[in-house]
């Protein structure tokens, strides 16, 4: 056998390793994500109330204003929400847009989420990441070829993170506004001031309406992870367009934003495509 022939074979037993090894990754990173979102559903009601109008009642006006034109009164309270997502993210202002696709999963009644998403770097390499916030705190695991680890971040900043997150993503599931860890604040006709505290972490946002009662954006100061560390920054998630989905009218469209010192920097551009509440299981 010729010494090319033998590089051949090295080659091809190294590439069906490689293979294997890939596909073992992700099974293993799948099973993780499908047992913390398992535990993340335990102990959520199977029934849940219906939405009066009394539930609005000492809320401030564009807030009972955004909950009727969502559509939940007179619907179930949302005590579990599963999603499905897809659009566009950067790692920078210079770096280019990647293609990605998202479920995410929440427990409303004790806040929380999971949100797992598969990014395509190129046709042959893949990024893996989730992003979780349970129990007051939060985590986020980001895995090459669902193998070599870049990113695994706790800590403090990133449970503020996370709970603002979970605040912003409210927009998903307004009945969540009448629960006991958000309080609100009217600041304009159409604005009003979110706080939320949960598991001795805290945070506040503003939340922007139209005349119509749609929510248009959110702003938040939240803490930004930089190559010199976690900062705060004001961060900003400006809506594009609304559907009525699963019987609720809500943000189907958007982006988020940092507003730095140095300009806008938007670095993820998504479009929900599937909502469904108040079925706690996996997709």
């Amino acid at each position: 056998m010729t010494v090319l022939m033998w590089i051949i074979r090295i080659l091809l037993v190294a590439a069906i390793i490689v293979v294997i090894a890939v596909s073992a990754g992700r099974m293993l990173f799948d099973r993780q994500v499908r047992n913390e979102v398992q535990t993340l559903f335990q102990g959520i009601p199977t029934e849940s109330n219906m939405i009066t109008e009394e539930d609005l009642v000492g809320l401030p006006e564009p807030v009972q204003r955004w909950l009727q034109r969502s559509q939940v009164v007179g619907k179930e309270k949302a005590t579990a929400l599963r999603l499905k997502q897809k659009g566009l993210f950067r790692m920078g202002e210079d770096k280019p847009w990647i293609p990605f696709t998202a479920q995410q999963y929440y427990n409303i009644e004790s806040p929380g989420f999971i949100w797992y998403t598969t990014m395509k770097m190129a046709p042959s390499l893949s990024v893996r990441g989730r992003d979780l916030y349970y129990d007051g705190r939060g985590n986020m695991l980001i895995k090459v070829l669902s193998l070599i680890k870049v990113a695994d971040a706790s800590g403090l900043e990133m449970d503020q993170g996370t709970l603002v997150r979970f605040l912003n993503e409210m927009m998903w599931f307004p009945s969540a506004a009448i629960n006991d860890y958000v309080t609100w604040e009217q600041v304009s006709e159409n604005s009003a001031k979110a706080m939320m505290e949960y598991k001795g972490v805290s945070a506040s946002a503003i939340f922007h309406f139209n005349d119509d009662g749609d929510l248009i954006n959110f702003v938040a100061e939240r803490y930004m992870d930089s190559p010199d560390g976690f900062r705060l920054e004001t961060w900003a998630t400006p809506i594009d367009e609304h559907r009525e989905m699963d019987g609720r009218r809500i943000p189907t469209k958007g982006e988020a934003i940092w507003e730095l010192d140095t300009g806008d920097f938007s670095y993820i551009q998504l479009e929900v495509t599937e909502i469904e509440y108040n079925n706690p299981t996996l997709y």
